[in-house]
């Protein structure tokens, strides 16, 4: 594989633009080094097993696998739009109406994967691309490397594993080690992707962990006027019912996708993105990416 065709790169992994010899389809080939990643291989076969149990136009098609001694090829589907809060960055205005129809096609995705009895437990801004750089709301759900499948969908086992990102972990993530948690989790972290896409900032934000983690704890967050009057009351209600420190008292995907936000047709998209939420976000964009992960 050419150099020039190095769509981006990991520690341990480079993903390639490749093309199917017969239906000339572009795909993505992400290549990874074992000897790097021997450290996780149950991640690594953790992510692979998953991927290939989806179907579902918003979440990233796993197409074959090959395997050598020293390295492993996933085909996967090509991508191209960048992340989502790059795209939202960039343009010029940003609506209600843009963002209710990213949740729609992420609640989807999440109800999807959860009857598959599937947790995604690190649902981010980075893990929503968009399919191509002409669409703006066309996401991809990718990422899996930290789900977990459900042996027993009635009476799935507790997770206890502190993982994820900080500023998306629901509460009972921080607490794993005593009480477990499920798959109520995936919903927090779309309440905060719903809060940030509305309003440019995050709704739990602070530089020290501890501090960060006691805001989430306490579910200390707020609607500013300023920055939340022109957003509609339903929008509102709809976070407010995501983040809920009780995760049984949390809507699932489905309830979500059922709530009166999406029924509303009030249509804000002339609405031009507010010069100091554009800048918010952006520089939220920015300190995202620097954040360190919480990984297993």
């Amino acid at each position: 594989m050419h150099e020039s065709h190095i769509l981006g790169k990991g520690n341990f992994s480079t993903v390639y633009l490749g093309e199917h010899k017969g239906t000339h389809t572009r795909v993505a080939i992400k290549k990874i080094v074992k000897l790097g990643a021997k450290n996780k291989p149950e991640m690594l076969k953790n992510e692979v097993d998953i991927l290939k149990k989806m179907e579902h136009p918003y979440i990233i098609k796993l197409y074959d696998i090959f395997e050598t001694e020293t390295e492993l090829y996933l085909v996967m589907e090509l991508v191209n739009g960048g992340e989502l809060f790059d795209r939202i960055v960039e343009r010029e205005q940003y609506s209600e109406s843009n963002a209710k129809e990213v949740m729609r096609q992420l609640f989807s995705a999440i109800k999807y994967f959860h009857e598959l009895g599937v947790v995604h437990r690190d649902l981010k801004p980075e893990n929503l691309l968009l399919e191509n750089e002409r669409d703006d709301t066309n996401i991809k759900v990718t990422d899996f490397g930290l789900s977990r499948i459900f042996l027993d969908r009635e009476a799935p086992e507790m997770m206890k594993t502190a993982c994820g990102t900080p500023g998306y972990v629901a509460p009972e993530v921080l607490q794993a080690s005593i009480k477990g948690y499920d798959k109520e989790v995936d919903m927090w972290s779309a309440g905060v992707i719903l809060y940030i896409l509305l309003c440019g900032y995050p709704p739990f934000f602070s530089e020290n962990d501890p501090e960060l983690f006691e805001l989430i704890m306490n579910v200390e967050y707020e609607f500013h006027p300023r920055y939340w009057s022109h957003i509609s009351e339903e929008a509102k209600n709809l976070i407010s019912h995501l983040l809920l420190k009780d995760p049984k008292k949390r809507l699932t995907a489905v309830q979500a996708l059922e709530h009166p936000w999406f029924s509303n047709d009030k249509d804000s998209s002339h609405v031009p993105m507010d010069p100091v939420m554009r800048e918010s976000l952006k520089k939220h964009n920015s300190e995202r990416k620097s954040k360190i992960q919480l990984r297993e």
